[in-house]
């Protein structure tokens, strides 16, 4: 079986309080977008337990680490799953607060449901997503939401982006996100969030953002500058997601000039 586990990006990013347990109640949009990795799941004839393979970027480190393989090992220690053999193509960036890891978690919990017809309803996968990761549930239904406590509350929001083009732009930069946090003073924001994404896209700046950009930038001005030049380029709305390093910029068309963003990773398509 072949899936496309996609990214996301956050509008908006407001960091309301530090929590008892050492985390942080946020609230945010998390919107699905086109960018996508690839990830096959099927059944093997080889191995007895499981093979990875990784094509794209480079997965580096032990497989049993990786979140698919951790999504795998969820399911079997409570179905009767056979040995599979995983390829994963990587094409969403790592460290970029698009939520590439926590997407291939998620449709590999979809996947291997379908797969092997475990019938599992998406309540009870979004149970299963969030022992993987605070942001892995958002990716079991993949449509836009609003979060709250640490990312991992959501309730449904009538939000379209159909039809703007986004531009997303990584530098080659990582950032660690519990330094990001670190960086964060947490405060009640200034408009409501759920209010403000009502707005045309063109009434965002200044009244939607995201809390991570002033430590982050303040460490990472390359960061900043790609924000200023999606600006200078027409961009209706442009913001750093998650806690970096990537920007977006929103469009109402496809930009026909875009400036030299330098050694990074560069994509862009229209909305659905």
């Amino acid at each position: 079986m072949l899936v496309y586990p996609n990214a996301k990006i956050n509008i908006g990013l407001n960091i309301v309080s530090k929590r008892e347990d050492g985390y942080h109640n946020i609230e945010t949009v998390f919107y699905p977008i086109g960018l996508c990795d690839a990830l096959e799941i099927e059944p093997s004839d080889t191995c007895t337990d499981y093979s990875f393979s990784n094509a794209g970027i480079p997965v580096d480190g032990d497989a049993e680490n990786n979140l698919v393989i951790k999504a795998y090992r969820l399911l079997q220690a409570e179905f009767d799953i056979p040995p599979v053999d995983i390829t994963l193509v990587k094409n969403i960036p790592f460290g970029a607060g698009l939520g590439g890891g926590s997407s291939d978690a998620a449709f590999a919990l979809k996947a291997l449901n379908e797969l092997f017809g475990l019938n599992i309803a998406l309540e009870q996968l979004e149970a299963y997503a969030v022992r993987l990761g605070a942001d892995c549930p958002v990716f079991i239904k993949n449509e836009p939401v609003y979060a709250t406590g640490i990312g991992n509350e959501f309730s449904g929001i009538e939000l379209s982006l159909e039809g703007y083009f986004l531009v997303l732009v990584k530098p080659d930069v990582f950032v660690s996100t519990p330094a990001a946090y670190a960086g964060v003073k947490p405060k009640l924001p200034e408009y409501d969030l759920k209010e403000m994404i009502k707005l045309p896209v063109s009434e965002w700046k200044g009244k939607i953002g995201n809390d991570f950009e002033l430590s982050v930038f303040g460490k990472f001005p390359e960061i900043a500058e790609v924000k200023s030049k999606l600006y200078e380029s027409g961009a209706l709305y442009a913001s750093m997601s998650g806690s970096g390093s990537a920007v977006y910029g929103l469009f109402r068309e496809e930009p026909i000039h875009l400036p030299d963003f330098g050694n990074c990773f560069v994509t862009g398509g229209f909305l659905r």
